[in-house]
């Protein structure tokens, strides 16, 4: 619950930087989509939740 909330704080905040800077690329994009699912708590949440689980467990592991 902890990674999940302070991933959405970050996407949120990387969403606002994103549109404010005027870079709406391919990683705003990707920001955007991902910031939504989060917020929006649809069907599909869990999935994106479980990739992104383990993408930061993996990114975590690299240092041991």
């Amino acid at each position: 619950m902890t990674v999940t909330v302070s991933l959405v704080l970050l996407l949120a905040l990387g969403l606002g930087a994103l549109f404010k800077g005027g870079h709406l690329r391919t990683g705003a994009a990707v920001v955007a989509v991902l910031f939504g699912f989060y917020l929006a708590n649809t069907d599909a949440a869990p999935s994106v939740n479980k990739t992104v689980t383990s993408i930061t467990d993996a990114i975590t592991g690299i240092g041991n």
